[in-house]
């Protein structure tokens, strides 16, 4: 998330989103090389080019060649790769607490036992790294906005991001990986609309088309990533 949040502090929202379609090809990757393997259907791969392909359509600016954000493109790549490695590493130990009755771990307390975690992870991290700065830092943001509107902005950005994403648990959980895709790759081209409207980003025709692309191929693999239920035998 801290990633994806500083792609979009250096970069274009629309640009961060596009980028972050890319997902599944991290997700291939990581889902090779870590173990247990996780091979997917040939179809699947085959998805990985068009997503791709969009990516690098929608870097193309017209009469200017090719222009990418190398900044936004590394945070928003580095946003990609925890997904990835979130998925795989978490996927197990969740089915296991959330198959444990005893232990009382639903989706929503899955999710709330992870933010927790990371939490406690992340300010020895923002701490070590940003000490130096943070009071100049804050101090400028105070001056330019003012400390009530500051204070309620983070507090408020923090409740619905939980809010969202302890939803977006549950939601998949009740029902299903299918409608859970659809609706994700819905919500991406709803950001990406939305933030070139609200924030007044150019959307020109090469990013449009290779948005599109991208994440279409997006859900494309998605889909042929499913694996089929086995049949049962016939007696």
């Amino acid at each position: 998330h801290a990633g994806s949040v500083l792609a979009m502090g250096v970069g274009a929202v629309s640009f961060a989103q596009i980028v972050k379609a890319c997902e599944p090809v991290f997700a291939a990757v990581v889902g090779i090389i870590v173990p247990p393997m996780d091979v997917k259907p040939l179809l699947a791969y085959a998805m990985l080019i068009p997503i791709v392909g969009g990516v690098g359509i929608a870097c193309i600016k017209e009469g200017k060649g090719v222009d990418i954000n190398y900044t936004a493109f590394m945070w928003a790549s580095i946003a990609n790769l925890a997904a990835a490695l979130k998925g795989k590493l978490g996927g197990s130990v969740t089915k296991a607490l959330k198959g444990d009755k005893s232990k009382n771990m639903d989706s929503a307390n899955v999710y709330a036992v992870m933010n927790i975690i990371s939490f406690l992870f992340t300010v020895p991290m923002v701490m070590i790294a940003e000490s130096a700065t943070l009071q100049d830092e804050w101090d400028k943001a105070v001056a330019e906005h003012g400390a009530q509107a500051l204070i309620t902005n983070i507090a408020l950005s923090g409740f619905f991001f939980y809010v969202y994403n302890e939803f977006a648990f549950a939601f998949t959980a009740n029902v299903g990986a299918v409608t859970s895709s659809v609706l994700n790759t819905a919500k991406r081209v709803i950001i990406i609309v939305v933030s070139s409207i609200v924030f007044a980003e150019s959307m020109e025709r090469n990013t449009v088309i290779g948005s599109a692309i991208a994440i279409c191929g997006t859900f494309a693999y998605s889909m042929a990533s499913k694996k089929a239920a086995p049949k049962k035998k016939s007696a």
